[in-house]
């Protein structure tokens, strides 16, 4: 399976990323403001681990506006070989998730905390967030 995008240059600066825990499921939602104010397909794509993990990617108005992710059992801390691999650094501030086999791929700004990583056919083989906030202990 493969995601394509269509980049654009951005005229004004990359949107803010707000990140929400979900303390009863560990589920991080992260959201951009100001969302996507464009006309476009909306919609949710799912991507799943076969360890467990997904991530899903809301789509509003041909943007990526929002990231959910949950990751069952733990983020592993090195690459391991499945479609979808996530990986973090070990203070979990940075997590980085992968797609498909590994290739040359760059990374695109889409909020001032998310990146893209695409390949050379603007098709999407990672995501990184970036300056997560801890994930809250259970009450």
């Amino acid at each position: 399976m493969s995601i394509a995008v269509q980049l654009e240059p951005r005229a004004d600066r990359a949107p803010a990323v707000e990140y929400t825990w979900d303390s009863d499921t560990e589920i991080l939602s992260a959201h951009l403001k100001p969302g996507a104010e464009s006309s476009g397909v909306s919609g949710s794509v799912g991507l799943e681990g076969s360890d467990g993990s997904w991530l899903i990617l809301d789509v509003n108005g041909g943007r990526i506006n929002a990231v959910e992710v949950a990751v069952w059992p733990e983020v592993r801390f090195v690459e391991v070989a499945t479609r979808m691999s996530a990986e973090s650094d070990l203070s979990g501030k940075t997590f980085h998730f992968r797609l498909g086999a590994p290739r040359e791929t760059r990374a695109v700004r889409l909020a001032s905390d998310i990146l893209l990583d695409v390949d050379a056919q603007n098709r999407v083989t990672g995501l990184w967030l970036l300056n997560v906030p801890p994930c809250p202990s259970p009450a």
